[in-house]
This record gives C-alpha cells, sequence and structure tokens, in this order.
C-alpha cells in the first residue's frame, strides 16, 4: 500500500523490519484519545493488527477502564489488559495550549486518530478536523459517539444500553411479554468500535489511492441497527414488528436449546432442509422429514412448538456429549452452552490461538484474555503488550524519541500540568 498521508507516513513504512512484522498495520501509527470502550476497542483492534496505537490519559484522570473488570488482584481491575494491550500510554491535557500543540505534533507523525468523546469537544478544545487537516492532509479522524456527529441527537451523550434500546436491538432480546434485558456485555460500545475501526481501514486504503484523509463517523445506536438483518424491511413491506423470542427465532425451525439428561442444555440448528432431514436421522425419526408439517422451511416454522417437543424428547434422554458426538457425526450443528471456564479450556480456540496470554506488568504474570481475529495467513496480527502499568509511561519514548522533546521540557511540561 502507498501512504501518501502525514510526512513520515512512508518513511514509517519503509523503516519496517521484514522479519518482524507486527502485523498488516505495521508502519501506521494512531493515537487514542478515548476513554472506557468504543473509542478503546477501535484502538485495540487497529493494535492487533500491527498499528503503533499510543493512547492519551489526561494528566491526573486516567481511563476509568484502569478499574473496570469483576476480578480483582492486587488492587488492579482487568478489563483495561485486554483493551490497553499493545498501546504505549502517554498523558497529555488537550485543553491547555502547549498540550494542544504537542498533539498537532503528534498529528503530523500519525495516521489515525480515535476519539469517543461527546460531538464538538474536540472544536472546543480548537482541535477539529479542519485544524487536524491543516498539519496532515492525511490525517483520519475516527470519531466514536452516541448518536453521530450530525442530527438532532447528536450532542447528547450516549452509552450502549440506551444506544442499544434506542436502535430496537433491546427490544428483540428476551422473552415474549417479559422485560427486555440486556446482554451482560456493552455490546453497543464493541460493535461500534469494530464498525470504527473497519472505517479506518476503509480510509487508509482510500488515502493510498488519493493522497487525502477523512473523517469516521460512527454511531451507538446505528451500529446496534447495523445488525439488525431484516427488521427493517419486514416492518416497511409487511407491518411486521418482530419482538423477542426467547431461545429461539421465531419461524426458523429446529434452532434452539434443548435439555439433556443431566439437566445442561445443548443448542441444536437443523432448520436448513438437508440438515433436518439428517437430525431426523440421527434421532432414528426419518419419517419426520416427510411429515408435511416439517417437510420444509416454512412448514417447520408453523408447526414450530410441536417439532421442539419430539426433539426436546430425545434430547431428554440423553447425555449432553452423546447428544453432541451423535448429532455431529451426522454433520447436524450443534454444540454446548459453555460459560467462560468452559472457553478457556476448548481444544478448538487454543489450537488457534484464540485463548492468549498477555504478560501483564502491574502483577508480574500472564493474563489470559482473547486472542486476535481475524486471522491473516500472511501478516498475522501479533499481541506485543498488556498495556501500560501507569499512565504517562511512554512518555519519555514518545514526546522525548518521537517529537525530539528535551527531558527539561518534559520535567518543565509535567511540572505546569501539561503532561
Amino acid at each position: 500500500m502507498t501512504v501518501t498521508g502525514g510526512p513520515s507516513a512512508q518513511a514509517r513504512l519503509q523503516r519496517s523490519d521484514p522479519g518482524n512484522v507486527t502485523g498488516p498495520l505495521d508502519g501506521i501509527r494512531v493515537i487514542e484519545v478515548g476513554t472506557l470502550i468504543s473509542g478503546p476497542f477501535a484502538g485495540r483492534l487497529l493494535g492487533d493488527m500491527g498499528a503503533e496505537v499510543v493512547k492519551i490519559e489526561p494528566p491526573g484522570a486516567p481511563d476509568p477502564l484502569r478499574t473496570w473488570g469483576q476480578a480483582e488482584l492486587d488492587g488492579h481491575h482487568f478489563f483495561w489488559t485486554v483493551h490497553a494491550r499493545n498501546k504505549k500510554a502517554v498523558t497529555l491535557n488537550l485543553r491547555e495550549a502547549r498540550g494542544r500543540e504537542l498533539f498537532l505534533d503528534l498529528v503530523e507523525q500519525s495516521d489515525v486518530i480515535v476519539e469517543n468523546f461527546r460531538p464538538g469537544t474536540l472544536e472546543k478544545w480548537d482541535l477539529g478536523y479542519d485544524v487536524l487537516r491543516e498539519r496532515n492532509r492525511g490525517i483520519i479522524l475516527v470519531r466514536v459517539s452516541g448518536y453521530g456527529q450530525t442530527g438532532p441527537e447528536s450532542s447528547k451523550a450516549g452509552y450502549a444500553s440506551v444506544a442499544e434500546a434506542a436502535s430496537g436491538l433491546r427490544h428483540m432480546n428476551g422473552f415474549p411479554g417479559g422485560p427486555p434485558p440486556r446482554l451482560a456485555l456493552s455490546l453497543g460500545d464493541s460493535l461500534a468500535g469494530m464498525f470504527a475501526a473497519q472505517g479506518a481501514l476503509a480510509a487508509l486504503y482510500r488515502r493510498s489511492v488519493t493522497g487525502e484523509g477523512q473523517v469516521v463517523d460512527a454511531a451507538l445506536t446505528e451500529a446496534c441497527l447495523a445488525v439488525q438483518e431484516s427488521t427493517i424491511p419486514d416492518y416497511d413491506v409487511g407491518g411486521v414488528v418482530r419482538g423477542p423470542s426467547g431461545t429461539r427465532l421465531e419461524g426458523i425451525a429446529p434452532s434452539n436449546i434443548y435439555q439433556t439428561a443431566d439437566g445442561s442444555w445443548v443448542v441444536i440448528a437443523a432448520n436448513q432442509d438437508t440438515v433436518f432431514r439428517r437430525l431426523c436421522a440421527a434421532m432414528d425419526r426419518p419419517e419426520l422429514a416427510t411429515d408435511p408439517r416439517f417437510v420444509d422451511h416454512v412448514n417447520r416454522g408453523r408447526n414450530q412448538d410441536e417439532l421442539d417437543r419430539l426433539i426436546g424428547e430425545w434430547a431428554a434422554a440423553r447425555r449432553p456429549d452423546d447428544v453432541i458426538a451423535t448429532l455431529s457425526a451426522a454433520g447436524v450443528i450443534s454444540g454446548p452452552i459453555n460459560t467462560v471456564a468452559e472457553v478457556v479450556a476448548d481444544p478448538q480456540l487454543l489450537s488457534r490461538g484464540m485463548i492468549a496470554d498477555h504478560w501483564d506488568e502491574r502483577i508480574g504474570r500472564n493474563v489470559k484474555g482473547p486472542g486476535v481475529i481475524p486471522v491473516l495467513s500472511e501478516t498475522p496480527g501479533t499481541i506485543r503488550s498488556a498495556g501500560s502499568s501507569t499512565p504517562g509511561q511512554h512518555n519519555a519514548e514518545v514526546y522525548g524519541e518521537l517529537l525530539g522533546r528535551s527531558a527539561d521540557e518534559l520535567a518543565e511540561l509535567a511540572a505546569e500540568g501539561v503532561l
């Protein structure tokens, strides 16, 4: 890829060691000024793919994510271990004039800026895209917010819980007639971070053609909307307001969870005609495949309750391992409902490096976390560090080595509250 962005972009790529490539984005520098989940997740994804990510935290106000996560050891929490991996940590006060100038110096040496402030915050600090572009016409500004950078709701703060609800996603979760629960994760944040990283990659490619950067505008609400399959056309054409369907999808059968002999549950998904025939054979009920009630997708959907009852009776007489082994041998999609305890021991995930060690220097030991996805055949992404143990850990490296600031100047800036 020919980089025609900031003045150092091509030079950085030329300096990359061919024998030590960190991933497909090796040579790309990302400045992250977000907090918590959505922006830092986008930064993490770019870092996983080999980009050098410099995370900025205000002096005296570290990212709250440092204290998130349900496990605690020696006062440390471990959400940070996952989302701060592969990042260098610096402190910088963007509200101060000297901090603003340091930031713009970083912009000159960078390719992508990721932020997830409320819209208008960068502009309030006189760091809007027009200002950034004056210093680097190839800079790509990735902006993640609750509702997007434009529109009547744009100035509102947004969290994943509200975005999931406002987008219609939450309405489809749970059981009919019950309250719509949330997934026990900040799904909207992660979806927005994924779309933001995707937008950054698209903008990097376009810059390689035109030499020009642009703004990537990713909204939590819109990220949640984007994954909702046919809900909008179903409503537009047929007036269908899809609602929660519990453990199954209405009209998609069989695809549900079924309780086994020991009380645990397995997922069986055989809604394609060919797979359904295999399921019937594996259950020693081949006649069900030609039963008019179940003969095709439409009729199985209409008779979903009865079909679930028949499969449930079969599964209830068998242990979960037997159910899964029998169905897998027959080419029927099935599997357990694993907790994280089973996930970290899953041989398939382990074989692909998806349960990865992160050396966390805060506690002096490896901490497991998710591996790098997707897997690239020639330049796979890497986990090079578990992030910084303290805010500003890489100030001397970034401001001294990259920007050429002296130790005396850095000490002065720290005394002034800029660093």
